[in-house]
């Protein structure tokens, strides 16, 4: 799965694609680089991007969608908003890919009912991604899930069990497991119906409100076929140019950034993820040449 932005400030290549031209070009050349799917979307989800509205976000992605479409390629629509989701299967993608997996807009279950389409549900806690990355910023999950109690929602196991463990003088455990989100996704899709639940795939959402530790990261990744099998669906996965793996090789920079993309990629592919999502396909497909043979 090909990454296409059409943004002005998604951490990686903000701005570089936000032509709907440019974005087409991109588009077409991960296509030739092996892309099986290209993911487009049209806003920002990182801890410093803007939020938009759907009139905005439809204006960048759908020139975009039409024209891909139109050449034959698998589009997939990257967007949290029902409205976008359903105007952008219109415009010929045939994947929704929501990262928040229906907690930002309860009308996507609707839409995901009525289409014919893929849908992959994406895990995270809170209701926006400002909540999500101001939490991550100072709290772990566990504390996360604190506040969600506070709200009204259901704790998982383990924050259950840190529960115990504060009022005996234990500290909050800093990390989310498969399993919680293995539990918190199957809570996401029994609003689905049978028929779209078939066609769901599931993202541990690395990166997404897991805390600055990569070890949680990294956690989900070698869980990755234990989660598809607990849910019975395929696993998407996208450590592509996450802020983990600029803190495991302290180096920002661009190359080495897509070397531990593909890294990250391949330990996951051995764990049992299905579908990988990636800024540099080609260096991807190179490794998955190796890969393969050994």
């Amino acid at each position: 799965m090909g990454v296409v932005n059409v943004t002005p400030d998604s951490f990686s290549d903000g701005g570089a694609f936000l032509d709907p031209a440019r974005a087409v070009a991109h588009g077409l050349q991960l296509a030739r680089d092996g892309a099986d799917i290209l993911d487009v979307g049209g806003e920002a989800t990182n801890p410093h991007a803007t939020a938009i509205d759907a009139d905005e976000e439809l204006r960048r992605v759908l020139p975009v969608i039409e024209q891909l479409a139109a050449t034959g390629a698998t589009v997939s629509i990257d967007t949290t908003k029902a409205v976008v989701a359903r105007a952008a299967v219109a415009a010929g993608a045939r994947i929704i890919n929501d990262v928040s997996g229906g907690l930002f807009d309860p009308a996507m279950a609707a839409v995901v009912a009525d289409l014919d389409v893929t849908y992959i549900a994406g895990h995270l806690r809170g209701s926006s991604l400002d909540q999500v990355f101001s939490r991550e910023a100072d709290e772990s999950p566990a504390n996360c899930d604190l506040r969600g109690r506070e709200a009204g929602r259901p704790l998982s196991p383990t924050v259950k069990s840190d529960l115990r463990g504060r009022e005996a003088g234990r500290p909050l455990s800093p990390t989310v497991n498969w399993r919680d989100v293995a539990a918190e996704l199957a809570d996401r899709l029994a609003v689905l119906p049978v028929a779209a639940r078939a066609r769901t795939w599931v993202d541990p959402g690395i990166g997404f409100g897991k805390g600055a530790d990569p070890a949680v990261n990294l956690a989900l990744l070698r869980h990755a076929g234990d989660l598809g099998r607990a849910l019975g669906c395929r696993v998407v996965v996208g450590p592509s140019r996450k802020r983990f793996l600029r803190t495991l090789i302290a180096d920002d920079a661009g190359s080495s950034l897509d070397v531990a993309s593909v890294a990250a990629c391949l330990a996951a592919v051995q764990h049992g993820a299905q579908v990988l999502r990636i800024h540099n396909v080609a260096l991807l497909r190179a490794a998955l040449a190796v890969y393969t043979k050994v």
